[in-house]
């Protein structure tokens, strides 16, 4: 540390001075009136992977705004069902973006992940609140969580440790965005009063019906519905033969408290889901196979691997897979 000399510490007292004598008549005036200290706005960084430029996120960001202060940072274009991609071969590039003239965000040239952590990491002066990701048009439940890239950018505002919530318009028709992004604002206000337990966020689908025919809100599970993939074959002009994916949601999953089913029930649907990935109810039955056949020399003369296998965790295996 440098001492400070004559120079340097007349300059801090004269700062020290000015400070005290403006900060002084408002902390005076605050106490007499019994007024508390102004607090800072919350920060409120807005996601997608249906890219910056599309309806669900404008009508998310006007609804956010009277909550604090919003910054858009998203893909400068259409990102759906690229997961939890990031980009580690080339470089990343960040523009502004207006709409109607008017200055709205920042369009990152990569994926919904790559937007939010370049955000958190770089593009932000101060730290999110909170981090929203959405309006998706389309919904994103059951096995669709994987492939989502709305629910991987709130996955990585959980991995980054600010709370993070998902929210997904469940049609892929002509949506109205009004009744889900007005719940996009309660749910925001319930979390930055109540917060989210770490490692955990919040995926919310919205059926896509008039608000006076939502029939309620379920807290639910991931449902058990998967995709029947098939592949269209069809040629380009050059005759050259090319795929196209397409195929159906399975509903295998009939339970109430399962995402899909509520939705469809007409329920908005809130679903807790974390990045840890380990089925912590597997792991007794594993260990009692998989380690034994290892612990000891293979019968055709080779070695198995040298002192066996150890546990790998001792995390409690009370936490749900």
């Amino acid at each position: 540390m440098i001492p400070a000399g004559p120079h340097r510490s007349k300059t801090l007292k004269s700062q020290t001075a000015h400070v005290s004598t403006r900060g002084g008549g408002r902390t005076a005036t605050a106490v007499s009136r019994g007024r508390r200290p102004l607090r800072r706005k919350p920060l409120l960084l807005i996601s997608n992977d249906d890219g910056i430029g599309s309806r669900g996120i404008n009508a998310l960001a006007q609804s956010l705004k009277e909550i604090g202060e919003i910054v858009v940072v998203a893909p400068d274009r259409q990102q759906s069902a690229v997961g939890h991609a990031i980009t580690v071969n080339t470089p990343l590039r960040a523009s502004k973006f207006y709409r109607d003239g008017v200055f709205f965000g920042y369009a990152v040239t990569g994926t919904p992940a790559d937007a939010v952590k370049l955000a958190v990491r770089s593009l932000l002066k101060r730290r999110p609140s909170i981090l929203v990701s959405g309006i998706n048009h389309g919904s994103n439940t059951a096995v669709s969580i994987l492939y989502s890239g709305t629910v991987s950018a709130a996955t990585e505002g959980t991995i980054l440790g600010i709370p993070s919530v998902a929210i997904s318009l469940a049609t892929f028709k002509k949506p109205d965005f009004s009744f889900a992004a007005r719940f996009a604002g309660r749910i925001v206000r319930l979390v930055l009063e109540h917060g989210l337990p770490n490692g955990v966020l919040l995926n919310v689908n919205v059926p896509p019906v008039p608000e006076e025919k939502i029939r309620g809100v379920k807290v639910t599970r991931q449902g058990e519905a998967v995709w029947d993939d098939t592949f269209d074959v069809r040629r380009d002009p050059n005759n050259k033969e090319y795929f196209w994916l397409t195929g159906n949601l399975i509903q295998a999953d009939t339970s109430n408290d399962a995402d899909e089913v509520a939705v469809r029930h007409r329920y908005v649907s809130i679903t807790p889901i974390q990045f840890d990935l380990t089925a912590y109810t597997k792991m007794e039955d594993l260990r009692g196979w998989i380690e034994p056949a290892f612990a000891t020399r293979m019968l055709d003369g080779r070695s198995g691997l040298e002192g066996g296998v150890t546990h790998c965790t001792e995390r409690s295996r009370e936490k749900t897979k």
